[in-house]
């Protein structure tokens, strides 16, 4: 059946308690990824960009990632399920997946980022949602793009936050970012890694990786980590209860 010792702890931690990712599994639970966590309102200096945020008990954008993370806990499952058995595993996306995760987990700091970074932009083919969904602005989970084969930033992001924490990124250096295109007028949503105490940007557009401080022409509107959904406190406060971007890409 192929099964590894650390493959069978992952299985028993994430049948047993339900919805942890992998390794290190002693240190993952489902509230590390899918669950908020303590009600920190203000955290200061050590996000992506330096700007104090808000954690945010609802709104649009707090639903939108709500529903991610109820349909992330099946997809941990089955990514579990074909983590200790991947001969049996009878989802192609799950296995196309893995092997991402593998090839990063493989790789130690910049070069895990960016390997994952990379195979994650070349695994998916930019799509829109109104033409795929009919839908403005819908939110899918890893393997649910990966099975579309498409997506858009949002979509990427969220692939590559699920990715990183697998792969052995911990959970408070990893944070999906949406920032607003002060020339395009769009929104656009990134993932940020910390490292050396710095953030890299992983971005769909590009594989190269840019450090936040080198970021021009985008504010910073909202970062989603393991906590939840916060907004940055020097963000304009437009319609948080009903966020909708004007074309995530």
């Amino acid at each position: 059946m192929g099964f590894s010792l650390r493959s069978f702890a992952l299985r028993t931690v994430m049948l047993g308690v339900g919805l942890a990712l992998a390794a290190p599994v002693a240190e993952l639970n489902a509230a590390s990824l899918l669950s908020p966590g303590p009600a920190t309102l203000f955290r200061q200096s050590t996000e992506p960009f330096g700007l104090a945020t808000s954690l945010l008990a609802d709104g649009g954008l707090h639903d939108k990632w709500a529903g991610v993370q109820r349909q992330l806990a099946d997809e941990l499952v089955q990514l579990a399920i074909c983590e200790g058995d991947r001969t049996g595993c009878a989802s192609p996306e799950a296995l196309r997946f893995l092997a991402i995760v593998d090839a990063g987990r493989a790789r130690d700091g910049r070069a895990r980022l960016g390997a994952i970074n990379r195979a994650i932009n070349l695994a998916i083919r930019p799509g829109n949602d109104l033409t795929t969904y009919g839908e403005p602005d819908v939110w899918a989970t890893p393997l649910a793009t990966f099975a579309r084969g498409s997506g858009d930033c949002e979509d990427y992001a969220i692939a590559k936050f699920v990715a990183l924490r697998i792969a052995g990124v911990a959970p408070e250096d990893i944070r999906i970012v949406v920032m607003h295109d002060l020339i395009g007028g769009e929104d656009h949503a990134v993932v940020a890694a910390r490292l050396d105490g710095r953030w890299l940007t992983l971005d769909n557009r590009r594989m190269a990786m840019i450090e936040d401080a080198d970021i021009r022409s985008f504010r910073p509107t909202f970062v989603i980590d393991q906590h939840g959904v916060s907004r940055y406190v020097d963000a304009p406060l437009v319609a948080e209860a009903a966020w909708r971007p004007a074309r995530t890409h």
